[in-house]
Formats: structure tokens, C-alpha cells, sequence
């Protein structure tokens, strides 16, 4: 599945799991050129630079590198530019632009892995906080349940360096625990009550005892309900059946198909039996070729005729016969002026002959 332009914009996310590397694939130019001044520039990291698997994700406390030991929580961070964004950490706008939370790099962050005490090497005792300034992966897997990437982060090197592990087993830094948004409130003037809920609304009639309604009674009842009046307490579940039933299942497709497959399989048999009847002189197989051919011949008629009832649709139907009311119109009132044509009487006018005896004779 290729990307959309509206997931680079919603690329930015707060859940820590990886559920697909699809932030490698390769995102068009194109799309990173606004297309007005409204549009949200749109950032992103040539493929060779994006991350694999990120090992710092939301809810992890890091420090900067180079800004002193002051911890961040991470709130959200970005696949497709590698930006981390901090939490509580506004970055003030200014007045044309709105104020947003604080981005770093990810080169930059150094995972916190808690308060240590450690020996130094003058040999004296030391409360340190410890970071990991390279983190490794390891066991990278696909969960089917979760349907999620999961793998252990490794903490390769810390700082301060002079830190020595208890074991020899290698330094596991645990996942976060993502606390999901709360759920607001349902409002109770929105929410219906139990005993509403709960209330019988209708009561189905007994189809054994009472037969149902004819169907053609009433729709001639909603056209015209004055000279046959409608009983409406008679049932109406047999007709609903057929009228909520979708028409195009696959079933009733495939019904309708084999329908029309013994439909023609008796139409062909009854033309080549009508040819067997009157040889004329033909054998048995040119009459039947002769009735093969008849068959295929009004199947090709019923295919156009078939295609021609479904090309007038109401609206064609409906423009054709407009164009006909004018076409006639037209020449209503063309006929209409040659009749009321008055000549006024004027030098070189001639009456022709015809048209002179018939008003002698008036």
C-alpha cells in the first residue's frame, strides 16, 4: 500500500509501537511543496537517514546532549523527519504563528535509565544518573497478537562511562508504559435511560392465525386510499422481507444466473427442434446448424434490445422528450405565422389562377 499526502501531515504520533516500517518508503518531491499559503510545510529526511527501529519513544525521559542534565519527557515523536517532540517544552510563536511544543533531533536525546550508585575511581561511593549514549537492538520480532514489531533496547555505552554492570548479561532499558487519553464523561441528557431502553415498542403478530396483507392493496391504498380503505392491523412482515432484502447477494445473483443459463439451454433446444421438424429437403445436421444459427441470432437481438432499454434511463428519456416538445412547438408557431401572414396590397402583386376561381366560387 503506497502512501497519501495526509499521513506525512499526520505522521507525528504519541503510541510508542511499531506496527509497520512503512516511514522507509520513498515520499515524491511534489508533495513537499506547498500549494498555498494555508498548507503545513511538510519535512522530510532523505530515506538513507530515516530510522528503523526507534528506541526512543513517547513516554521515555531523556536528556539533550549538550544542554546539561535536565530531563524531558517525550510526547510524540515524528518517523518521517526524525524529530522527537518534548513535553512541556512550548516553543513560543510569533504573531503570525501559533506556539508549538518543542522538536529535537533524535541523534540528540540520551535515554534515562535511572539513578545509580557507583564506585568511583579514587574509589569513594557516588550517586549518578545514568544515560545511555548508544542504544542497540536486539530479538526484533512480529508479535500476531499485539500485530506489532517488538524487540529489547540495549544500552551499548552509557554515560558517565566508569559504570560497571553487576552481570555479564547485557543492560535491558524497559518499554514505557503508554497510558491511553481518558474517556470523557457520557452526558446524560445525550444517553438514554435504562427503562426506554428496556420498554416494548412492538409486539409481532401472529402469522399462524392471521394471513397477510395483499401487497397490491396496499400500494393502491397510498395512491388513492379513498375507495378501498386499507386495514392496517393486518400484517405486513411477509412483504418487508422482500422489499428490505438486498437484490444483489451473491446467491440471488447466482439464482438469476442459472436461471438464465436453462432459460437459453430450452430456447436453443426449441429452435433446432422446430428446424428438425421441417427438413425440406436439408439433412439433420444442417437443420440443426440452421437452428443453432437462428438461436445465436436472437440472443445478439436480445443483447441489443436489452442494451438499448437500459441506455434510456429516465433522465435520457425525460431530455428526449423535452427536445420533441420543442421540435413541435416550434413548428406550431411557424405554421401559425404563414397562416396569419397578411400581404399589404402593393404594385406588381399577382393572385395566382387557382387561388382566383376558388374565391369566385366562395
Amino acid at each position: 500500500m503506497s502512501l497519501s499526502r495526509s499521513q506525512i501531515q499526520k505522521a507525528a504520533t504519541r503510541f510508542p509501537w511499531t506496527k509497520n516500517f512503512r516511514h522507509l518508503l520513498p515520499v515524491p518531491k511534489h508533495w513537499l511543496d506547498r500549494q498555498s499559503f494555508y498548507d503545513p510545510g511538510l519535512k522530510v529526511v532523505p530515506v538513507k537517514d530515516r530510522i528503523k527501529h526507534w528506541n526512543v519513544v513517547p513516554g521515555d525521559q531523556i536528556r539533550i546532549r549538550g544542554e546539561g542534565g535536565k530531563l524531558h519527557e517525550v510526547m510524540s515523536i515524528n518517523r518521517f523527519s526524525n524529530r522527537v517532540y518534548l513535553k512541556g517544552n512550548i516553543k513560543e510563536g510569533s504573531p503570525n504563528k501559533m506556539a508549538v511544543n518543542r522538536s529535537v533531533h533524535y541523534s540528540r536525546c540520551q535515554l534515562f535509565m535511572g539513578n545509580h550508585t557507583v564506585t568511583t575511581p579514587l574509589g569513594g561511593l557516588k550517586q549518578i544518573s545514568l544515560f545511555a549514549r548508544r542504544v542497540g537492538v536486539r530479538d526484533p520480532h512480529w508479535q500476531p497478537k499485539l500485530r506489532r514489531f517488538d524487540w529489547k533496547r540495549i544500552a551499548v555505552a552509557t554515560t558517565p562511562a566508569y559504570f560497571k554492570k553487576t552481570s555479564r548479561a547485557p543492560l535491558v532499558i524497559p518499554w514505557p508504559k503508554h497510558e491511553f487519553p481518558e474517556r470523557p464523561a457520557a452526558n446524560k441528557f445525550y444517553d438514554t435511560t435504562k427503562d426506554v431502553v428496556l420498554k416494548i415498542t412492538y409486539q409481532p403478530p401472529d402469522l399462524q392465525k392471521s394471513s397477510p396483507a395483499d401487497e397490491n392493496a396496499y400500494v393502491n391504498a397510498l395512491f388513492n386510499p379513498q375507495p378501498k380503505p386499507f386495514d392496517e392491523s393486518r400484517p405486513m412482515e411477509f412483504h418487508l422481507a422482500k422489499e428490505l432484502s438486498n437484490p444483489h447477494g451473491r446467491a440471488k445473483k447466482q439464482a438469476r444466473w442459472q436461471a438464465a443459463g436453462v432459460r437459453k439451454a430450452e430456447l436453443s433446444k426449441k429452435f433446432v427442434e422446430r428446424e428438425l421438424m421441417n427438413l425440406n429437403g436439408r439433412s439433420a445436421k444442417a437443420a440443426r446448424a440452421e437452428g443453432v444459427f437462428k438461436f445465436r441470432q436472437k440472443m445478439e437481438e436480445e443483447r441489443k434490445m436489452e442494451k438499448k432499454r437500459r441506455w434510456f434511463t429516465a433522465e435520457r428519456v425525460a431530455n428526449i422528450e423535452r427536445k420533441v416538445k420543442r421540435k413541435q412547438r416550434k413548428a406550431d408557431k411557424q405554421k401559425e405565422k404563414l397562416t396569419q401572414l397578411v400581404l399589404k396590397e402593393a404594385a406588381n402583386q399577382v393572385i395566382p389562377a387557382a387561388e382566383s376561381s376558388k374565391r369566385k366560387q366562395v
